[in-house]
């Protein structure tokens, strides 16, 4: 199949082509028809399948032969967990629609609401956007969606993780009942399920890749290391020439900067991005690192999703992540778009429990690195002791919350 096969408007394949697509992706082929037809559509599709597109593109479909509106009320709604993932989206409308007469704008917290609000009143076809300051806007006044028509909601279940779940429904019920309404979702925990079922009116369902799988043409590592030993074990695989362009996961934001730091003065060119970082340093860093200004992204899990960097190489956990499957969605930042990539995991005594997880998750043992410089000690088996638990029966400090997500709230957004 082809792009042509697709039925878009021509002004689309003109940008299509321009963008260098020549065969769709499987989401885009599965669920561009149903979303052309007017259909709802409940998807389950990893990142880097191209799933923007395969929304973006219909949607544009959509609004192609009507001439613009009076005042150009807001006709499509799109809703992302993060800031980094709205500005991507914005960006394909833009490249996908540049030969259609459309406004759209992308609004979210962390930055001033006097530029959004300009766009707002001068009237938009497209508004992507994330929860929280959404709502705010909507709060003021500035925000009329009596026109709407179609509604995407962008990684479901990043939203559950974050806490904006709540934020999502409360935006929904505020939109026209009359509408249609896309749900993408890389997995399907039960409050995703519940959703879908309020939201969607007899949906197509896609789902192209299972649930919780690993990119096939990821190679993935583990390197068994005791936690005083990672800075330099870090140190000495990011001087390998084969690493090209890697990002390094943390648990918290904390280390994330402490990594950044240790980076820096070893001479490696680094920047760190996390939830208490300003929108402002959050863009230059993914600048930085875009541009090949710094070789290393150190990221909290408010990067396992929706950056989009070509090229690659490398996905290094300093930190397993708590909740396994963050480890899906952090090694799907390398071997996108048919490469190869590598992943590779530092995993000291502590976190053999979330090792297990994970390998539980993926349905597969992750092959160790026998032979690096700052092997652990403990044997593959070991495990460490459970953490007393503190009065009142709660985990301990090491099990509780989503650290590598930088918590729940609003301060996300």
């Amino acid at each position: 199949m082809k792009f042509p096969d697709l039925r878009l408007a021509e002004p689309l394949l003109r940008a299509v082509e321009a963008e260098g697509y020549v065969t769709p992706t499987p989401i885009q082929q599965q669920a561009i028809p149903h979303v052309i037809e007017g259909r709802d559509l409940l998807a389950v599709a990893q990142t880097g399948t191209g799933k923007t597109a395969a929304f973006a593109l219909p949607v544009l479909h959509r609004l192609a032969p009507a001439a613009p509106g009076r005042g150009r009320p807001i006709r499509v709604l799109v809703l992302a967990p993060t800031r980094e993932l709205a500005a991507q989206i914005a960006d394909s409308f833009g490249s996908y629609g540049r030969h259609l007469d459309f406004r759209h704008a992308v609004i979210f917290g962390g930055v001033g609401k006097a530029a959004q609000k300009a766009a707002l009143r001068q009237g938009l076809d497209i508004l992507v956007a994330t929860p929280g300051r959404l709502l705010d806007l909507m709060g003021e006044g500035l925000v009329d969606f009596r026109r709407l028509e179609v509604l995407v909601v962008d990684e479901a279940d990043r939203m559950l993780d974050m806490g904006f779940i709540h934020d999502v429904r409360k935006v929904i019920s505020a939109l026209p009942t009359q509408r249609q309404t896309l749900l993408f979702s890389a997995t399907m925990p039960e409050a995703i399920v519940s959703l879908s079922q309020r939201i969607l009116r007899d949906p197509a369902r896609v789902e192209v890749t299972p649930q919780a799988s690993t990119a096939e043409k990821v190679r993935q590592h583990l390197l068994l290391v005791e936690r005083p030993d990672k800075k330099r074990l870090l140190e000495v695989l990011l001087h390998k020439p084969q690493v090209e362009r890697a990002i390094v996961f943390t648990r918290t934001k904390r280390e994330a900067n402490k990594v950044t730091e240790h980076l820096v003065e070893a001479g490696i060119g680094a920047a760190a991005i996390h939830g208490n970082k300003s929108q402002t340093h959050r863009e230059r860093a993914l600048g930085d690192f875009r541009d090949g200004a710094v070789k290393v992204l150190v990221a909290t899990d408010i990067a396992a999703r929706g950056i989009d960097v070509d090229g690659i190489s490398h996905v290094i956990n300093y930190d397993l992540p708590n909740v396994a499957e963050q480890y899906v969605h952090r090694i799907g930042r390398t071997a996108r778009a048919g490469r190869a990539g590598m992943a590779l995991s530092f995993c000291d005594l502590e976190e053999r429990a979330y090792l297990r997880d994970i390998e539980k998750l993926i349905r597969q043992p992750i092959p160790v690195v026998e032979q690096h410089p700052y092997k652990s000690t403990h044997p593959p088996g070991a495990v460490a002791r459970p953490a007393p638990r503190p009065p009142g029966g709660g985990r301990g400090p090491r099990q509780g919350g989503r650290g590598g997500a930088g918590g729940r709230g609003r301060s996300r957004r």
